[in-house]
Parts: C-alpha cells; structure tokens; sequence
C-alpha cells in the first residue's frame, strides 16, 4: 500500500521507509507534484496537520507529514517551530526576505547565540521534537509526536559526523557519548524523537489501513 509523505526530504523519506517497512513511502517529486504549503501553526503538531491535509487534498490518499524541530532550553525553546527558518539571534524566526541560509551557518549561529547568552558551565539542554500525523481521510486522521533529549556541543570546531541532516552534527546524546550524525541508522531509529513516533504511529497506521482492507 502506497503512502504519501509530505517531504521533499530524501533523509526523511528513508527514515520512514525503514520504519513504514510494509508500505510504499512515496513523496511528492518522485510524482512530479510541486508541493510547498505555508507553515502557518504555532505548534509542531498544527504544522504537521497542515502540511498532510495539503498533500491529502492533491492526492487523495493516506498522507504522512512530520514537523520536527530543535528546543534549546538555555533560548527558550527555540527555535523549535521555526528551526528551519532560524537565522541568528536577529532573526530567529527566520529573514525578512524569506530567504533560508545555509544549514552549516544555522549551526555555527546557533552555537554562537548559546555562548554569548549563557556563560561556561551553564546547561546546554537541548531537545529535538517530532509530531507525524497520518491523514486519512475528512477530518480523520492519527498523530503521534515524541522527543529526543541532548546537548550542544561547545564550539562549531567540535561538530562531528557525517550521519544524518541538520543540527545532528552539533548535538551529543550523552548516551552515547556521540553526535547524532555519528550514530548508525539502527541507532538513530531506536532513539530518535522520528523514530520513536514514526514506530507509534505505525502500528496505529498498520491496524486501522490493513484492517479496512480485510
């Protein structure tokens, strides 16, 4: 059974796959669909209902959509909703022209604003979030959202790894005293904030798409 999932993300896609073993993970280009909704939620979860309804709409069929993101407690919690749009301490929310900068330069400012805010010793908690909604049908859908705890690394000198996408390279799960894009798949998917809603929400996809289909 083929499912969409609302990303043009190739990372995200072989996330899913590994985890959504019995279905199809298909995203929009490998169609050919220009899909690019607004972002307009205050939350994670509300982002990740937009983004699946809009593909719903297109393809009229089962939908996946995540929005995720990393909090860091010394700011707030941000940039949580906004992680991808995060441009530095002026623009947290991202630019006023729209533009996106690189992800290199989001880690390297990131870091930059969590030192200058906070002195040597204070803590560097920070977690990632990930809210996957399964859209369905009108106004039937199924949402899971889960969390991974870590820490900043001190400096940008310190990033490490090649694994994963992101922030992963700046962010140690003590653990295993490693960077997020150190660990393996296997590892990632066991105690990612993804992959541990991804594993929820698919035994609720698996029983109530494959027991309709009896």
């Amino acid at each position: 059974m083929k499912i969409y999932l609302a990303t043009g993300n190739e990372h995200k896609k072989r996330e899913m796959q590994r985890i959504f073993s019995d279905f199809e993970i298909v995203i929009p280009k490998d169609e050919g669909i220009d899909f690019d909704p607004e972002e307009t939620g205050n939350s994670f979860f509300e982002n990740s209902l937009i983004k699946a309804k809009s593909l719903f709409d297109i393809v009229n069929a089962p939908v996946i959509a995540d929005d995720s993101g990393l909090c860091v407690d010394a700011l707030g919690g941000e940039p949580g909703v906004y992680t991808s749009r995060y441009a530095g301490k002026d623009a947290m929310h991202g630019r006023s022209d729209g533009k996106k900068i690189s992800q290199a330069e989001q880690n390297r400012l990131l870091l930059e604003q969590v030192n200058e805010t906070h002195s040597e010793g204070d803590a560097r908690s920070c977690h990632y979030v990930c809210s996957l909604t399964c859209y369905v049908g009108k106004d039937r859908f199924f949402n899971a959202q889960e969390t991974m705890e870590g820490f900043l690394i001190d400096n940008i000198e310190d990033a490490a790894g090649c694994g994963g996408f992101g922030y992963d390279p700046i962010v140690i799960i003590k653990s295993y005293g490693k960077t997020v894009a150190e660990l393996t798949d296997e590892q990632k998917d066991e105690i990612s904030h993804r992959g541990k809603a991804a594993r929820a929400l698919y035994s609720v996809v698996k029983a109530q798409l494959y027991g309709e289909k009896k």
